[in-house]
């Protein structure tokens, strides 16, 4: 299996094109020879029978027509088709993916109508293949596998984290509503209080000196006396409800032990993503970079699968869906924006990126600060600097180097063997 997405050719006359139209519990198959002859659009379930049921239609037409190549096509789709990648990665064909975008114009073209049917939709993916707008499967495998799957745990533990969170906040604010003005967030000197002093008469109740020398301890020191003072006024005055508190409560108990459990799990896939990361040669030479950390260079290896696979910087651009266009006509002169037809992740990840690039002791500060002193939108010469930093990413990865200094003062030297 291929690591690198690769544009397919065109597809000659013994090829037979399987088009699949994937569904969580059922999909829909449909087959079409060199010369016109297809095999209408069939379900199959989402089983080992369903795939072998599958396979069986496929050996059939494909015998029939005696063809030499086989090339099945999905569009990019969720965790539902993995399993079918799977079965299909040790048979002799070429699996490939389309973009939901091509198929979405071909389909209005094809009876005029967005309409979307599990009859239509699988036939519209079979046209685009045949046009050659489809991508060799990226499946990454090894370490940079595990890497995908962590990266992916992670982003949905960070989700449950933030819904756990606001739900905290909410509860907090019924119940002692000045409690989060004197603490703006939930740090965790914050989290402390809710979970041992969870009511303003708990806090109250113990006391100003005591207060004061718990918020120093907890905080290492950066909260005291002063931040001490205003909790424990709130306190004193606040306006929380009393009726139902006690129920209110136990729910707050609640969130704040899935918060801490959320926090562990986030703790022990990032530890994970550090062990994988040691398996990968090239893995020192991105974390060499100022500002870009374990979790960021996990992320990208997980969605690339391997850097090193790749020829050029513009394919790698175009993976992640920050490749240039312009719409332009006559002597209209268009503005270029990225495409955004690539992996979602690696556009997030390197965005994050770029905000710690360009602080004030940020590696793209200064590069940064000559985009905006141009006149460039905040948020578009961040997008420039994520392009930047994807550049050299890619350079260190191919060459095997570390970075040294500043981006404006690029100087490598090869890793030791």
């Amino acid at each position: 299996m291929r690591s690198k997405a690769k544009k397919i050719g065109s597809i000659n006359g013994k090829t037979l094109i399987v088009a699949v139209d994937i569904g969580k519990t059922v999909h829909y198959g449909y087959l079409r020879g060199p010369n016109g002859e297809d095999v209408k659009p069939f379900r199959f379930y989402n089983f080992r029978s369903g795939f072998k049921e599958f396979w069986g239609k496929i050996q059939q037409f494909y015998r029939k027509q005696g063809l030499k190549d086989i090339v099945i096509g999905f569009e990019s789709s969720g965790p539902y088709a993995e399993p079918l990648f799977h079965f299909l990665r040790k048979k002799p064909v070429n699996l490939v993916q389309v973009n939901p975008m091509h198929t979405k114009r071909l389909k209005e073209l094809t009876g005029n109508s967005p309409n979307k049917t599990d009859k239509k939709d699988p036939r519209v993916i079979a046209d685009v293949i045949s046009l050659g707008h489809a991508l060799t499967l990226v499946v990454p495998e090894g370490p940079a596998a595990e890497l995908r799957r962590l990266t992916q745990a992670r982003e949905r533990a960070m989700k449950s984290h933030t819904a756990v969170v606001n739900q905290l906040q909410h509860l907090v604010f019924v119940i002692f509503p000045e409690f989060l003005m004197v603490m703006k967030t939930l740090t965790k000197t914050a989290m402390y209080l809710i979970k041992n002093h969870t009511t303003p008469e708990s806090i109250f109740a113990v006391g100003f000196e005591s207060l004061a020398k718990v918020l120093k301890k907890v905080s290492r020191g950066k909260l005291g006396q002063e931040r001490a003072k205003e909790l424990f006024e709130a306190a004193r005055a606040s306006v929380g409800i009393y009726e139902g508190k006690e129920s209110i409560i136990l729910e707050i108990d609640h969130l704040v032990s899935k918060i801490e459990y959320e926090d562990q799990f986030i703790h022990n896939l990032e530890n994970q993503m550090a062990d994988y990361l040691r398996q990968i040669p090239y893995s020192g030479s991105l974390l060499s970079i100022k500002g870009i950390g374990v979790v960021t260079v996990a992320g990208l290896i997980g969605e690339v699968g391997d850097f090193r696979k790749f020829g050029t910087i513009s394919e790698i651009m175009k993976l992640a869906g920050l490749d240039l266009y312009e719409v332009s006509s006559g002597k209209h002169q268009g503005q270029r924006h990225i495409s955004k037809r690539g992996r979602s992740l690696m556009r997030k990840l390197l965005f994050f990126a770029a905000i710690n690039a360009v602080k004030s002791n940020g590696i793209m500060h200064e590069q940064y600060q000559e985009m905006l002193d141009r006149g460039m939108p905040k948020t578009k010469a961040l997008i420039a600097i994520s392009r930047k930093l994807l550049r050299l990413i890619f350079a260190l990865a191919r060459d095997n180097t570390i970075y040294v200094k500043n981006y404006s003062q690029i100087h490598h030297f090869k890793l030791a063997a």
